[in-house]
Parts: structure tokens; sequence; C-alpha cells
């Protein structure tokens, strides 16, 4: 039985799984999935503030979606120390060719350690890049109206527009970044 938890979830589990949480959440309580507005509810709910944007009952819109993260948080740690040293990323031979190529050649973490050390962290160069890349997502998720999880999976699912104009653009983002922006910054 504790096979079960210590495995990956195959894709034609996890996906209708997540499909049937959209309106499992919409029957509980008229709620859609996302995580990127939990950053909003955690601002509201520590800094009292006369701006607008902040001033709203985060605990009636956001009590939950900040338990959901925590629940993320939670199973995340768990599942890393479950499953931790052996593990075994899969991905196909062409993509680790690619990524060879790139210099990334140690596929034995969950992410790529020629990048996500500590040494590159800590350096000058690591440093800004972490700082500037959490800004454009963070600031990417907001002007966005919402980020992967919510406009990929909850507004594609309810068909809105904004959500496939949104995931179009996620996609074209991270096609520039593995082909033009990932190769300068490993170069």
């Amino acid at each position: 039985m504790t096979e079960l938890f210590t495995q990956p979830i195959p894709w034609y589990v996890a996906g209708p799984l997540i499909g049937l949480m959209l309106p499992l959440l919409w029957v509980i309580g008229n709620k859609t999935f996302g995580i990127s507005s939990s950053f909003r509810h955690a601002c509201a709910s520590m800094v009292p503030s006369k701006v607008e944007y902040f001033n709203y009952d985060w605990i009636k819109e956001g009590a939950w979606n900040l338990k959901l993260v925590a629940g993320v948080l939670i199973g995340g740690v768990i599942a890393g120390l479950t499953n931790a040293g052996d593990y075994t990323v899969q991905i196909s031979e062409a993509t680790k060719s690619e990524l060879t190529a790139l210099g990334i050649s140690n596929f034995t973490s969950l992410i790529p350690l020629e990048i996500f050390n500590w040494s590159n962290i800590v350096s000058p160069a690591g440093f800004v890049l972490m700082i500037l890349g959490g800004f454009l997502v963070g600031f990417g998720a907001r002007y966005a109206g919402g980020c992967t999880s919510g406009h990929a999976i909850t507004g594609l699912a309810t068909l809105q527009k904004a959500s496939l104009i949104a995931v179009i653009g996620f996609f074209i983002g991270g096609l520039i970044t593995t082909y033009a922006i990932l190769p300068l910054i490993l170069n």
C-alpha cells in the first residue's frame, strides 16, 4: 500500500483526478483552482493596508486558497522525504541529448543540479537571476490574472477566452526561454 504513495502517479490517473477536482471545488463552495492568487491573500492577511488591491475580506475569499497552498507544501515535503534518493527523472533520450549539449548532464535529481546549486545561487549572477526571475513570474501571474494552473486548468475548463490567450502566452514564453534565454544563461 505504501508503494502507491511512493511512486509517481501516471498522467492518465493524475490528469482525470485534477479534472474531477474542478467540479468538486465548484460544488463545495464555488471555488476555482489556482495558486498564484494566494500571494495576494497572504499579503492582505499580513499587511494592514489602505491599498485597494489588498483591502478585501481575505478570510472569506482566500483562506481556503492559503490552506490549499499549505497542503501543497506539506505534501511536497512528505513526498521529498519519503522518496529521497531513489527517484529518477524520466525524460526522453532526445531531451537528454539536447540538455547535455547545453551543459546539463546530471539527471539524478528533480532539478538540474548544474543550475540549482548553492554556489550558483549565492553568486551575484545567480542571485540577480533568482530575484529577477521571481519578480517576472510574480508580476506575470498577477498581470495575467492567474498562473498556469489557474488559466490552464480552471480557465480552459470553463472556456474562458482570456485563459486561452494566457496559456498561448505561457507556451510562447516557455519556448523563448528554452531555446533563446536558457542557452545564453548556461553559456
